[in-house]
């Protein structure tokens, strides 16, 4: 329905709740991580999942960034390469910070940041493409 009252929205990472959106999105990468491991232990709760997403949500909108900026040479150096490491090392606090769900190497921690990147990436451009009509009343 195209009138004056009616505009095309695009569902984004930028648009709506974008910080629920990204918990939800990292949930999803940690479960899917949680099953193809076995060196992750969630305890198959989905309210172990959630709090473990919660975390590292606020883990990467937080402290990512400082440690990004901090070791910018380094990750200019490997052209990029030494973010695996940043990444697995926010996965790696999550399980420090939150007992119930553990990562046992640091590996799995690293497998488990490319899944949720993968699944984060995946998604975002599955709701990106949708196409979500507003109509105004």
């Amino acid at each position: 329905m195209n009138n004056k009252y009616s505009k095309e929205m695009r569902f984004t990472k930028y648009t709506g709740p974008r910080f629920f959106v990204r918990v939800l999105f990292n949930a999803v990468g940690l479960w899917i991580a949680g099953r193809l491991s076995s060196n992750i232990n969630y305890d198959e709760s989905l309210k172990v999942i959630l709090i473990a997403a919660l975390i590292f949500s606020v883990i990467n909108a937080v402290i990512r960034p400082i440690l990004v900026i901090l070791t910018l040479p380094v990750i200019v150096l490997t052209l990029g390469v030494f973010m695996l490491f940043i990444n697995g090392f926010m996965v790696y606090l999550v399980s420090e910070l939150y007992g119930p769900f553990e990562v046992r190497t640091f590996g799995a921690s690293i497998l488990t940041a490319i899944i949720v990147w993968i699944v984060n990436h995946s998604l975002s451009l599955f709701f990106a493409s949708s196409k979500i009509e507003v109509v105004k009343d």
